[in-house]
């Protein structure tokens, strides 16, 4: 019988996060008799943070961490991860859109010798904007982890905790937790599941939230950005040579002098752009090298609750 840690990472969910405790609680009863609730509150704005007290205070198996500040999402579960004490992981969001019944299913799937199991969900239940966002973030991801299960990431995984031990380490501010766990492993696997409308409130993942989020995980953790500025540069270098061939040609065969200011100003701005967009991905490593350079925390914790409360 596994046993499981929970890790939620909680923003403005004052309306779900007691009825997601009320419903998970019987669930991971009835899998097994050892587990806790790590509730990490990303320093909202709301009651959330009295809620969890509470239940921390009514339940042994729960447990609260405030953030100092907002870090985001990945960063908040990853502090859940890093206190986790159990054998399987299980994140899941705040806002009761993940079944509860299915973290058995993602338990169970694990025991087919997975390391990592995602719920997929079956429909994304949010507007069309956010979808397309959300599918060109996953494709990118899928590029840069080299899993097609990246495909059908989502915040709602199971995973062996003894995976942690590789980046539990880990420094830096742009955090993403599945390319950490491609780090350790590539067992990984996914099964559709339900996945339920927002009834309360609204997702804090806006599109320009996501293509940060992707932007930064493909910058922070990968060289790929670089080799497309290599190809877009050797691209335009044989651009380059083609266009002078053609003037070379024009010249000796012809006799003629290609004409033009309209013709230079054009290679000229063709040109101009791909410097320009080699040297803004160059200056987007060196400054996550720069910001490394602080040896910034991923997160600082406020306070806590729950077992073992001064640890």
């Amino acid at each position: 019988m596994p046993s499981l840690s929970v890790v939620i990472p909680v923003f403005q969910a004052e309306l779900t996060i007691r009825r997601l405790y009320e419903q998970l609680v019987p669930e991971l009863e009835s899998i097994t008799n050892q587990f806790e609730i790590i509730l990490v509150e990303d320093f909202s704005r709301d009651n959330s943070w009295p809620i969890i007290r509470d239940l921390a205070a009514c339940d042994g198996r729960v447990r609260g961490i405030r953030l100092r500040r907002n870090f985001g999402q990945h960063n908040a579960i990853l502090c859940g991860i890093i206190v986790s004490r159990y054998d399987i992981i299980v994140t899941m969001d705040d806002d009761l859109q993940h079944p509860i019944e299915a973290v058995k299913l993602l338990v169970a799937k694990l025991d087919e010798g997975y390391d990592v199991v995602y719920g997929a969900p079956d429909k994304e239940q949010h507007d069309t904007l956010r979808n397309i966002a959300s599918r060109l973030t996953k494709i990118m991801l899928s590029s840069v982890m080299g899993e097609e299960s990246a495909l059908k990431m989502s915040a709602f995984r199971a995973f062996r905790a003894e995976l942690k031990r590789d980046f539990q380490h880990y420094r830096g501010i742009h955090v993403s937790i599945d390319v950490l766990l491609t780090w350790t492993t590539q067992r990984f696997t996914a099964i559709d599941i339900p996945h339920r409308p927002r009834n309360t409130g609204r997702s804090g993942y806006t599109f320009r939230k996501l293509a940060r989020h992707a932007l930064n995980t493909i910058t922070g953790m990968s060289v790929l950005p670089l080799r497309i500025a290599t190809i877009v540069g050797f691209g335009f270098t044989l651009f380059g040579l083609v266009v002078l061939g053609y003037v070379l040609f024009k010249y000796l065969v012809d006799g003629a002098v290609v004409p033009g200011f309209s013709f230079l100003a054009c290679v000229i701005v063709i040109f101009s752009g791909a410097q320009l967009f080699s040297l803004g991905i160059i200056g987007e490593y060196l400054g996550r090298l720069y910001f490394r350079s602080f040896n910034r925390p991923p997160f600082v914790i406020l306070e806590t609750c729950g077992h073992s409360e001064t640890g």
